[in-house]
């Protein structure tokens, strides 16, 4: 974080943030920040942290709750009434999306959540699903960062998305994206995804969210600090260290988690039977945003879990091989 920290202003320093780890980043923020600064941030259940100045909430995650509302309303308090003079840090990291419920228009918390729940059944990829949240909210899709016009906003990304477009995470409530409302309607029809009826009718009618070209966003800085790629790197880093061999498939891998385990254990049974496309011993890693379609309701378990579990049917019988599946996250 040293290494990514904004210009000091002559104003005020507000702090803002929402994910699984913006009460660690507020934590971190304050032992660097050498100015007096304030804010709030949000994030899940049991993952908050001691700060002295800034404010720590926690919410429900992955489908919103009123904690969430509640917060979305204090982040958006915290950067009413500034000035040209201040400056906004914005700590932003996975989760952020279901942290920071803010229905736009006649719709509730109650059709959030619906809306959540659809996404998440749908096993549509990340990019899709935060496509509609954007265009159902009123602080995600760059309105928070519009909201603290006209002070300067620097924003921190934690990123836990395929490609680490910053616009992406936490559906980007400091980050506009250039995804239109009418490209996100076709998304929706194109998937064949079960939109909640009054989320629908929301949609066709609603306001669309700021483009990147509007002039609020103009003078805002945008850096991603840490991300599935350089976690990737680091870890190819320790094992080159200890002299094993290691190779990155990619830090971009989508779809279906047990599709996605099926293909890591054809590349290691390749491997083992043939030494392609790597000779043994090797050690393989890759990183993504993997996502499972629920049939029904009642399983157990996650995205690691079904990667896992497709993977060791695949692998059954055969030995020299040893897989692990994680989340940066810490909780899948």
């Amino acid at each position: 974080m040293p290494a990514h920290l904004p210009a000091r202003p002559a104003g005020r320093t507000v702090v803002i943030g929402a994910g699984k780890g913006s009460a660690q980043m507020a934590a971190a923020l304050e032992e660097l920040w050498d100015r007096p600064l304030e804010g709030v941030v949000v994030t899940r259940y049991g993952y908050g942290a001691s700060c002295r100045a800034i404010r720590v909430l926690e919410a429900a995650h992955p489908v919103p709750d009123a904690a969430g509302l509640k917060a979305s309303n204090a982040l958006l308090q915290a950067v009413r009434g500034l000035s040209s003079d201040d400056l906004v840090i914005a700590l932003i990291s996975g989760g952020g999306s279901a942290l920071l419920p803010a229905p736009p228009g006649d719709l509730t918390l109650a059709d959030e959540q619906a809306l959540n729940s659809a996404l998440l059944d749908s096993g549509a990829p990340i990019g899709v699903m935060n496509a509609i949240r954007k265009q159902v909210s009123l602080i995600k899709g760059g309105r928070l960062a519009a909201a603290a016009h006209p002070a300067r906003v620097a924003t921190l990304v934690v990123s836990d998305v395929p490609g680490d477009d910053p616009a992406e995470v936490a559906s980007g409530p400091t980050v506009p994206s250039s995804v239109t409302l009418h490209e996100t309607l076709a998304m929706i029809r194109n998937r064949g995804i079960k939109m909640p009826p009054r989320i629908l009718a929301y949609l066709e009618n609603g306001d669309e969210a700021p483009l990147p070209a509007d002039p609020v966003f103009a003078g805002n800085e945008v850096r991603v600090i840490a991300s599935a790629r350089l976690s990737l790197e680091a870890a190819a880093a320790k094992a080159w260290a200890a002299d094993i061999p290691t190779v990155i498939l990619s830090d971009a891998i989508e779809g279906e988690a047990r599709d996605i385990g099926l293909m890591h254990a054809a590349i290691a049974r390749e491997v083992v039977a043939h030494g392609r496309p790597f000779a043994p011993p090797v050690l393989i890693l890759s990183g993504g945003e993997t996502s499972v379609t629920l049939r029904e309701k009642g399983g157990r378990g996650g995205r690691n879990t079904t990667f896992l579990l497709s993977f060791a049917e695949a692998i059954d019988g055969i030995g020299g091989i040893t897989a692990l599946a994680a989340d940066t996250d810490g909780i899948d």
